[in-house]
């Protein structure tokens, strides 16, 4: 079925998803949107809350790298067709997205630990400490 963009009814379903109550559902400029994340502070570390709703846990990867934490997630598109119909839009985001954060260079991957629950993948970590200088060995002379 066809509908021309002077139809009351294209117009009527256009500016339906143009509200701003939708105004989210189409945008995927920016993977904030997607990956939304809290953070907060203790005082001997952090913690991070990452929303990834839909998401498996296996296709979640988070990367430590040059003091950056990385975290990665894909959702790969549905068969185009069903028994349950075709799609005419689809709003859900289907791809990859990607954050990084800044952590520190003495961060290691055994320091971080992280965890996948409905929805929510929460990582822990200690706060960064700088390794202590080496102390100048003395050889005995004899």
């Amino acid at each position: 079925m066809y509908i021309a963009k002077r139809d009351p009814v294209y117009n009527f379903f256009n500016e339906m998803f143009r509200s701003p109550f939708m105004s989210g559902a189409n945008d995927t400029t920016g993977t904030t949107k997607l990956m939304k994340t809290d953070i907060r502070e203790f005082e001997n570390g952090f913690a991070l809350d990452v929303d990834l709703p839909g998401f498996t846990k296996e296709n979640i990867q988070a990367e430590l790298k040059d003091g950056y934490l990385t975290i990665t997630a894909t959702r790969s598109a549905d068969n185009e067709t069903s028994e349950e119909g075709k799609f005419l839009r689809r709003e859900r985001f289907q791809g990859t997205c990607k954050r990084s954060f800044y952590v520190g260079e003495y961060l290691h991957e055994e320091d971080i630990h992280a965890e996948f629950k409905d929805g929510v993948l929460k990582l822990n970590f200690p706060k960064e400490t700088a390794p202590e200088p080496e102390q100048p060995k003395l050889i005995t002379i004899q």
